[in-house]
């Protein structure tokens, strides 16, 4: 039959598989549509869904479901669908094909990266760090590649530091920045240990021989200054936990409690959330949701004889706090007001796509302001929280030795403010005569920062040399050979997959 088709029908006239059909092509956006060509490529097709199944976040035995396989050959029906075992392949390969792009990118730019890393315990007390990089391509766009993602032996630092090297080897990275990690005392072990590697491999993988190479994590301060205040929880927010509690501990309470805020025609749609009680920015989201509600609490104490039971004295039990009444709410109110500001500094401080260096002195000084201010209020209760937090904060962050000067340098270096603005902020907190110490050692550092820069790269002319387009990651058939020295180009077969 083959042999009829192809070479003896008269009728029939095989496609030639290189001829292009107009199509409707979508934007660079992703809205609207507009006409080209186009040719069909099986390898493209394939490579395509295996990065859907990514991006959605599919299972691999999505492409073996009736309805999609329908989908796809009343779409294409010269499109051959693979089973679950050959797209798996298909994602490794697109993995092996990315990574070697990225390895061939760090190696001919010579990028000078930023890392970050944590570790942590599962359930199955397995033992899980993970390496992310940053950096700014010469576009001036900041990147994000995850590095590694396994298993160590242990949280000791000599573990942690060995595994930044294989990770530092594996990638052929030789220049870091900064290396952001958190508070564990294990940590700066391991920046020491990576330190004195960085230094025997060549003399500016490290800046300033890494004195300022390690970076503590300002989110994870930020939360154990507020955890420390907080320590002693107010019975108010446990009186408003146990409601939210009542009303999430079954479906038919929600109904009820869902049918009291329809009754009481409160303007929002959002519904209570309850609070993980270690972590303080998940409560302060708790009693942000239960107050804009307090009227349905209030009727549900009205109206439901089970709401007032759940808070009655139990034989078996010990009697829960609450049910919250008027002081309760008002106290919520407080603890609202005085989280909030930690809690937006909290989310720009996390911020992973675009650059926060520049932001750090800001909310510092922000920080430190709002605790004085808050150390000299009237209600005993805000006073004492701050106290507590003004103490954490002077042991983490109380003068320019606890802290990495770079992050205040950033803001030197920011047109917006200068070093007019940090004189200014240290003139209101530390008075005219230590500032004008302080601001010296600032000098001090740009001054060495400058020296650095010159010894190792004035003599190319004092500028960075355009050499890469950054990234042309996505669905081409795999890694492009188009490569000038130092360049990634983004051609028709490898479009962008992030």
């Amino acid at each position: 039959m083959n042999t009829h088709i192809d070479k003896r029908c008269k009728k029939y006239r095989p496609v030639d598989p290189t001829q292009k059909v107009l199509v409707k092509q979508p934007s660079v956006s992703g809205f609207g549509s507009s006409l080209g060509v186009s040719k069909f490529d099986q390898l493209r097709c394939r490579r395509a869904l295996a990065e859907m199944l990514i991006l959605d976040e599919l299972p691999f035995r999505f492409v073996e479901n009736r309805g999609f396989r329908r989908f796809c050959f009343e779409l294409c029906p010269l499109f051959d669908l693979p089973s679950r075992r050959t797209i798996v392949r298909e994602l490794y390969q697109l993995y092996i094909d990315e990574k070697m792009k990225l390895k061939k990118y760090f190696s001919r730019s010579k990028v000078r990266v930023c890392l970050t890393t944590d570790t942590w315990t599962s359930i199955q007390n397995i033992n899980y760090m993970v390496v992310t990089a940053h950096f700014i391509d010469y576009d001036w766009q900041l990147q994000k590649r995850i590095l590694s993602f396994s298993q160590i032996v242990d949280h000791k630092g000599d573990s942690i530091g060995k595994c930044i090297e294989n990770v530092l080897i594996e990638w052929g990275i030789d220049k870091v920045f900064t290396i952001t990690v958190d508070n564990a005392t294990a940590n700066t072990t391991a920046i020491g240990y990576v330190i004195k590697k960085l230094n025997s491999w060549q003399d500016d993988g490290a800046i300033l021989g890494g004195k300022y190479l390690h970076v503590r994590c300002c989110a994870h301060i930020l939360n154990l200054i507020v955890s420390d205040g907080l320590k002693d929880l107010h019975d108010s927010i446990v009186a408003i936990r146990n409601a939210v509690k009542f009303v999430k501990s079954s479906p038919s309470r929600l109904d009820r409690f869902k049918n009291a805020v329809a009754h009481e025609k409160i303007g929002t749609k959002g519904l209570v959330v309850l609070d993980v009680p270690t972590r303080w920015n998940s409560t302060y989201l708790m009693l942000e949701s239960a107050v804009k509600l307090r009227k349905a609490f209030e009727r549900l104490g009205e109206e439901d004889i089970h709401y007032v039971n759940y808070f009655r004295d139990d034989e078996n039990e010990q009697k829960r706090i609450g049910p919250p009444n008027c002081d309760d709410w008002d106290n919520a109110k407080v603890f609202i007001n005085f989280l909030a500001t930690f809690y937006d500094i909290t989310l720009d401080f996390s911020a992973s796509l675009r650059v926060t260096s520049n932001i750090y002195f800001k909310s510092w000084c922000t920080i430190r302001n709002q605790l004085n201010l808050l150390t000299n209020e009237i209600d005993p209760l805000v006073s004492k929280i701050a106290v507590s937090m003004q103490q954490k904060f002077d042991k983490y962050w109380g003068g320019l030795e606890k802290t990495n000067n770079l992050l205040i340098l950033a803001v030197v270096l920011d047109p917006r403010y200068k070093l007019g603005y940090v004189k200014f902020r240290f003139d209101s907190i530390y008075g005219v005569e230590e500032s004008q110490s302080m601001i010296s050692k600032l000098k001090g550092v740009l001054l060495d920062l400058y020296e650095w820069y010159t010894r190792f790269y004035g003599s190319s002319g004092g500028g960075a040399k355009e050499t890469d387009d950054v990234f042309s990651f996505g669905v081409g058939g795999g890694l492009s050979d188009d490569l000038e020295f130092g360049r990634l180009k983004a051609t028709d077969e490898e479009d962008s997959l992030w």
